[in-house]
């Protein structure tokens, strides 16, 4: 994964005129810290990495996951460096993780394990060093117990140290459906711009992952009579050819079921999901599910990247070579960070905004951000949107770095 991230940066070389030397600074993280957490008689790798910290504090979230390494940790803070740039807040880029199985651990082990990940990496996070937030299983409750045990080891309240927490500390209620909010609105401009020819009854639209953004976002795009076709969680996938009901559907998965089960559609495995005869298609669940393998079976004609990273390089050079436009994960899902700011900057000047005043900035920053990646895709003309995400984002870092040299 690190080494796709290089191979995207080296691509911006000749798109964007940039020197080897700026491509240099962006290809090493500003500080790898790695930890062993001792819980009983097991010992659970557990990193924190800062990519950059030139446009502000690292800010990223920490993921729990059987599979967590270093090489995706540091990926991922590579992505959030790029995620906030592109965003225009006042973050560099971090990620957090914890390799071990959440879903086998009682909550009593979560908190246990919350704790010690704040104690072992208290010293390099802070509202003005490094700012944590959820990410792949974990939430509130998990970010309540670091900022609990982070406070203990500082002997201060600093709510401003972590984001994603609960309302009564410091929290903020908008945040529990951000990334899907933001995903959204970019959803809108891009149909906006390539479908806007076509009635929404008309356009075929796959949601792969059904888990908080993208039930979010079948459901946003339901209401507006688009044709949700299938939708999946991690136990499998449900079809229909004349659109699902996603409201019953939603309550049906809210009540504890798998959606494979659900009885008004054929089940469906996430490969032939992925594979599907339609026109959209959401990525809403882990990285690399389209990869070199894969990529000439994917038959949607726009990709929408609500997870981060889930197409990988060698299938993003060939669906770009297809025509296949895609929506980029630094766009897409950054509405959860940019609403993660405005956690930090009320906790950092303790004034509380009112929910519709912050619900209509995130609207009209996240389309004033697909705009100004759209402009840039137009003027250039041999990019995709990818790239031109990357390259404005690339240029305020690097201006941020050459300012401090």
């Amino acid at each position: 994964m690190v080494q796709d991230n290089l191979s995207r940066l080296q691509e911006l070389k000749d798109l964007d005129n940039l020197s080897k030397e700026d491509l240099d600074l962006l290809s090493v993280p500003y500080k790898v810290s790695y930890r062993e957490l001792v819980i009983g008689n097991n010992r659970y790798p557990a990193w924190r990495i800062i990519y950059s910290n030139d446009l502000g504090p690292g800010k990223g979230g920490i993921r729990y996951h059987q599979d967590v390494n270093e090489d995706e940790v540091q990926s991922l803070a590579f992505w959030m460096t790029l995620k906030n740039s592109l965003a225009d807040i006042p973050y560099g880029g971090a990620k957090g993780g914890v390799k071990f199985n959440p879903k086998e651990a009682d909550r009593k082990e979560l908190e246990t394990v919350s704790r010690a990940y704040a104690q072992a990496f208290y010293q390099v996070l802070g509202q003005d060093v490094d700012v944590p937030a959820p990410d792949v299983y974990t939430n509130s409750q998990t970010m309540a117990w670091i900022l609990d045990e982070y406070e203990k080891k500082v002997g201060h309240h600093e709510p401003g140290m972590i984001t994603g927490k609960p309302l009564e500390l410091g929290g903020i209620k908008l945040r529990s459906d951000a990334t899907a909010q933001g995903g959204y609105f970019i959803a809108q401009e891009m149909i906006k711009e390539f479908l806007k020819e076509r009635r929404p009854q008309d356009i075929k639209i796959v949601v792969q992952g059904f888990g908080n953004a993208g039930l979010f976002m079948a459901e946003k795009l339901a209401a507006d009579n688009f044709k949700i076709v299938a939708v999946s969680d991690s136990q499998g996938g449900i079809y229909k050819e004349d659109g699902l009901d996603i409201p019953a559907l939603s309550a049906y998965k809210a009540a504890g079921n798998n959606v494979s089960s659900y009885s008004d559609g054929k089940a469906i495995s996430n490969t032939e999901l992925l594979e599907a005869e339609v026109d959209v298609l959401v990525l809403a669940a882990l990285e690399n599910q389209i990869t070199g393998d894969n990529a000439d079976k994917i038959k949607a004609k726009y990709i929408i990247e609500l997870a981060n990273g889930p197409i990988d390089l060698a299938a993003d050079k060939y669906l770009d070579a297809k025509g296949t436009v895609i929506v980029p994960d630094i766009l897409a899902n950054s509405g959860g960070v940019i609403v993660s700011y405005f956690e930090w900057a009320q906790n950092r000047t303790g004034q509380i905004l009112d929910e519709e005043y912050l619900k209509g900035l995130l609207e009209k920053k996240m389309r004033n951000n697909w705009q100004r990646m759209f402009s840039l895709y137009q003027e250039k003309g041999n990019v995709s949107l990818r790239q031109a995400a990357y390259i404005l984002a690339v240029r305020r870092i690097l201006a941020a770095k050459h300012w401090r040299s």
